[in-house]
């Protein structure tokens, strides 16, 4: 999603957003895998961050950029410039993490204060996910209640004594919807309907495997050297504080959900070290974003009850592996 949004806003076309939305999913492998091998080793998924968004729009509107015109170019430059403040801004994690900053800090967060951040940034995935709900309400509706249906109503029914629907709920959800989505616009169900709905109802729209190669491994530097702005950089570096925060409720909270030990702070204060460099390898690579724990899969935790760390691990090498292998 991020991509889709971002992309398009820089001057790129179909291939480039097919290209970082690769770059994205192959960098998130390596970051998961690095975090749940040698940082706090929890069953967190280390993915891009909504906070780096507006800075990341701060540096699309910058008035250099945006005076660009051939789009392509505009595309290149903007990237550059977004990898060499997350490049900067990525210090900052590293510093607090390996130095155990972090740690001091995170002594001072109380059960009684996580709660609310932890909340807060749960409820703040509403602001991103019930928009796009409303954008094609006929879709997004009845997945919405056919997964709060499968996940907590019909949990306890069990194949040959597997709890099929509460692990696998938001699989069989997208498969039953997007089957459900493709013979509405096979049927012809959106000729007639505004532009803005076709793009968000119709499977032919995003022109993703289209654009993409049929085989592209993703690799530093790869948009060009990164350019350093200053201005950039103290931009990203508020999106960092953000993440750090953001993180550390995520962690605990996962840790709650997988039923493991609390971890300990100088446990924290490693995992936003390595979770630095996960966003040192954002810049290399130009995912246009940063690092965060994925609060969407903390909540999936909760959901599936699969709190084990080898899943997590097998996912991160199912997204390297579909990243390089493009359609």
């Amino acid at each position: 999603m991020i991509p889709t949004m971002l992309v398009p806003l820089m001057g790129g076309n179909d291939h480039d957003k097919a290209k970082v939305v690769q770059t994205l999913l192959f960098v998130t492998g390596i970051k998961t895998l690095l975090q749940t091998l040698f940082g706090t080793r929890l069953p967190t998924v280390i993915g891009g961050s909504y906070a780096y968004v507006v800075p990341v729009l701060s540096i699309i509107h910058d008035r250099s950029l945006a005076q660009i015109a051939d789009g392509h170019t505009r595309f290149l430059q903007t990237m550059r410039a977004t990898q060499g403040a997350l490049i900067v801004s990525s210090s900052i994690q590293i510093i607090l993490g390996y130095s155990q900053l972090w740690a001091i800090c995170s002594r001072f967060f109380s059960p009684l204060g996580m709660v609310p951040v932890v909340s807060l940034v749960g409820l703040g995935l509403f602001e991103r996910g019930f928009p796009v709900v409303a954008s094609c309400v006929e879709i997004g509706l009845p997945m919405l209640i056919i997964f709060v249906v499968l996940s907590q109503y019909l949990k306890h029914v069990h194949v040959r004594h597997v709890p099929i629907l509460e692990r696998f709920s938001l699989l069989v959800c997208i498969a039953l919807l997007w089957v459900y989505a493709h013979i509405l616009t096979a049927s012809g169900a959106y000729h007639h309907t505004a532009l803005h709905t076709q793009i968000s109802c119709r499977t032919d729209r995003s022109n993703l495997i289209s654009s993409a190669l049929w085989i592209s491994i993703p690799y530093p530097l790869q948009w060009g050297a990164p350019t350093f702005n200053a201005d950039h950089a103290f931009g990203m570096m508020a999106a960092v504080m953000v993440s750090l925060i953001e993180s550390t409720g995520a962690f605990k909270a996962a840790a709650r959900l997988a039923s493991a030990t609390p971890p300990p702070a100088y446990v924290l204060s490693r995992g936003i070290g390595w979770q630095g460099i996960g966003t040192l390898l954002d810049g290399l690579f130009g995912t246009a974003t940063g690092s965060t724990v994925s609060v969407e899969n903390v909540g999936l935790l909760g959901s599936t009850r699969i709190g084990s760390r080898r899943v997590i691990q097998i996912s991160a090498g199912f997204m390297i592996f579909f990243s390089i292998l493009g359609n």
